[in-house]
């Protein structure tokens, strides 16, 4: 059974009034885990927000009191119970998107099955990266691409494919990864989700390993550099094809220069595009996004 709270009686449904509700209790300030031996500017300086990744916590933590780094976890998983590790995540780098990771409470065990939008993602997030802010992007691709042939490069662990493939179940995801780490996972994802007969994993560079003319849809879920491999993209798509297209911009030159982009990548396929959604995927850095162009390719 679920209870569902409400202020008055809707119509057809049957109303239960609690003789004793139990009220929901807000998460403690990680402040009132610390006594009086912090000062205020360290008190002011602790962590308002973090990710949990199955039972994997991931924080952000000012260097400026990365002596409290300890108790920082200690006290994350005193209001997480159910969680057993917490990360120091100081962001990803390189081309692999490789975390930079360090643990600071719990167990040092740190792969997880984190589940979002009915699909499990099996990851170790001191190895691969997972962004709990891209959710929104991913349950969006996942009512997408029923019945076409979908190329989705730089893949990683699953993070557009299995949405797709679970919710939409596409004729066919070929799912392109160079990261051995996270080719993996993705390999085995697609098995926990039960879509092996969708999802075609290929472990490559996506420069390469694309293949050309085959694709009704491409998925470019990469930052940074995408757009050294929209040629590729494009190439992939047949006549009335969509991309895709993430990339991180300026603010300031949002939307323009990503459609910029398209444009002179389809004028050197001797092709054209239309611009059918521009998003913002999330803020990236100070002064930059993370957003997202999706372009019909004639």
């Amino acid at each position: 059974m679920v209870e569902i709270p409400v202020t008055s009686a809707p119509p057809g449904m049957v109303v239960v009034l609690q003789d004793a509700p139990e009220f929901y209790e807000t998460i403690p300030d990680l402040a009132a885990f610390f006594d009086e031996d912090i000062c205020a500017e360290e008190r002011n300086l602790l962590p308002r927000g973090w990710s949990i990744l199955g039972r994997v916590i991931a924080v952000k933590i000012d260097p400026r009191i990365h002596h409290l780094k300890g108790r920082i976890g200690d006290a994350l998983l005193a209001i997480y119970p159910r969680c057993s590790s917490v990360l120091l995540d100081r962001g990803v780098a390189g081309p692999f998107r490789e975390p930079d990771r360090e643990l600071i409470a719990g167990d040092p065990a740190t792969e997880t099955v984190h589940r979002e939008d009915g699909v499990a993602f099996k990851l170790d997030p001191m190895k691969t990266m997972f962004s709990p802010g891209n959710m929104r992007e991913r349950m969006r691709m996942g009512r997408l691409g029923r019945g076409e042939t979908v190329v989705d490069m730089f893949a990683g662990i699953g993070y557009f494919t299995l949405p797709m493939a679970v919710h939409s179940r596409p004729k066919k995801i070929v799912a392109i990864e160079i990261n051995p780490v996270a080719f993996g996972y993705l390999t085995e994802n697609v098995r926990l989700n039960g879509v092996d007969g969708i999802v075609v994993p290929i472990q490559g560079d996506c420069a390469v390993a694309t293949p050309e003319g085959v694709a009704d849809r491409a998925v470019m879920g990469y930052v940074g550099t995408t757009d050294r491999y929209l040629d590729a993209g494009i190439a992939a798509l047949r006549t009335g094809g969509v991309l895709h297209y993430h990339q991180t911009v300026p603010e300031q030159l949002y939307p323009e220069k990503l459609e910029e982009d398209l444009t002179e990548a389809a004028e050197r396929a001797g092709r054209s595009v239309q611009i059918e959604r521009r998003a913002r995927v999330k803020k990236y850095s100070p002064g930059m996004l993370h957003a997202v162009i999706d372009a019909r390719v004639e």
